[in-house]
């Protein structure tokens, strides 16, 4: 393998990256004058487009005018607005936000607080945490303890605490080899039986992503399946912590994903999309009436950060809303993901080697298949996705790889562009990937 040059240790091992020299509105330009459309959004998290300007002033100005104070000694008026802002566009009930820097972060945060919650009402039996497999939360340990990417969790196998997982609400891939509705959400029931088999008084939270991300390729819940959860939690006192750092935001078309689906969590992650890529920015939301048991409790959170809460970060997220509410972004994704929907399919749904294309709002995934009949997966030494996303990018256009999604095998691609793409790009993106698609298997 050939030496890597410079100082960097950098998140790609296996080859030299370019080098990205500049980026405005959807594209990113490398230093030889290669220009991508960015219709992945990185890993999901460009979504008013690169470069704008509104951002930077914003970050400019408070920079200037107040860069930084501990967040146990001062607020700031750009924290204050932004959870004001937030707080406008929640589900019912959620009204208090505690800023971050990355999801995994508010993901750790979200498990502490629920913890903390059970003492102040005093539940102090309640330790355990159920979540999923086919699941992302974040790379630290105690987020990692909750993914359920096998990848991922393997290595540090040793280093994790005990989490209970269940299966997904992944249709295709139906763990319990039922089809949907015939099948009476038993992914859903799951919980329940989880939770008995534990013991109820024992469990703190359950812990979902809206929308399963990047890990599965953009799977939707099946109808009633969350109103399910939802009432499974309540008749055992399990708090719901809704994971939707890659799913929220506008992402699905919705200001958060759950909207679509009839629930409102106690608790509530965000992040990627939440300050446009332009800084770190993450933050776990909380029902106002978990925040008062706290308060009243024992008057304090016991969690902190030196850059929670940070003035520079709050900037941009409250510039990232202003953008969103002016355009009108959350419902432009409504409208034009429909037709990112109608083009994937038209071009690839009846494919021998797509398994399925799926998805809801500017979060798509198609997954590629062997084998359609049998859903057999390229096997992992195969390399597929790698292949097919360096012949897309080859095209001009950047996609998310997603593998690992039968087990270890399995390969799929995620389209989610910035909320300012026009029609006429989605055309661009989907015959890339079509085009690129077919180079791979030739």
């Amino acid at each position: 393998m050939n030496a890597i040059p410079g100082n960097v240790f950098s998140r790609r091992l296996d080859m030299a990256l370019p080098v990205a020299d500049g980026a405005r509105g959807l594209w990113i330009e490398d230093r030889d004058g290669n220009r991508y459309l960015d219709a992945s959004g990185g890993p999901l998290v460009v979504n008013v487009g690169h470069g704008r300007e509104e951002i930077a002033r914003a970050m400019y100005d408070q920079v200037l005018r107040c860069d930084y104070v501990h967040p146990t000694m001062f607020t700031t008026r750009a924290v204050e607005d932004l959870a004001k802002a937030l707080a406008a566009h929640a589900p019912p009930g959620i009204g208090r936000f505690y800023f971050l820097s990355g999801g995994g972060e508010a993901v750790e945060t979200a498990i502490k607080l629920a913890r903390q919650i059970h003492l102040e009402n005093g539940r102090s039996g309640r330790i355990r945490l159920i979540s999923r497999w086919k699941s992302y939360h974040g790379l630290t340990l105690g987020a990692l303890a909750a993914t359920g990417r096998t990848t991922f969790r393997a290595p540090f196998a040793p280093l994790l605490t005990e989490v209970e997982h269940i299966p997904a609400p992944y249709c295709l891939r139906c763990s319990f080899g039922s089809t949907y509705p015939e099948c009476g959400l038993r992914c859903a029931l799951a919980l329940e039986e989880t939770i008995q088999n534990l013991g109820p008084d024992t469990v703190s939270a359950f812990l979902a992503e809206t929308v399963s991300g990047a890990t599965i390729a953009a799977v939707p819940p099946p109808p009633g399946y969350f109103p399910l959860v939802r009432r499974i939690c309540d008749r055992y006192g399990v708090l719901l912590i809704l994971d939707e750092v890659l799913c929220g935001f506008g992402r699905t078309g919705r200001w958060f994903a759950s909207e679509h689906y009839d629930v409102v969590p106690d608790i509530v992650t965000m992040g990627k999309g939440l300050a446009g890529g332009t800084i770190a920015l993450s933050a776990a939301a909380v029902r106002d009436s978990h925040f008062e048991a706290i308060r009243n409790g024992s008057g304090g959170f016991v969690h902190g950060g030196t850059f929670s809460h940070h003035s520079v970060a709050a900037a941009a997220g409250l510039a990232v809303i202003g953008i969103m509410e002016r355009e009108g972004l959350v419902e432009r994704v409504a409208r034009l993901g429909e037709v990112l929907g109608k083009k994937l399919r038209a071009a690839l749904a009846d494919h021998p080697n797509v398994g399925e294309v799926r998805g809801i709002g500017f979060l798509w995934g198609v997954e590629f298949v062997k084998d359609r009949k049998s859903l057999q997966p390229f096997a992992r030494g195969e390399k597929f996705v790698e292949r097919l996303w360096r012949n897309v990018m080859a095209r001009g256009v950047q996609l998310y790889r997603s593998t690992g999604l039968a087990g270890i095998d399995g390969d799929a691609l995620v389209i989610g562009p910035p909320y300012i793409i026009e029609e006429d790009q989605l055309d661009l993106v989907v015959t890339a990937l079509a085009e690129g698609l077919e180079q791979t298997l030739a």
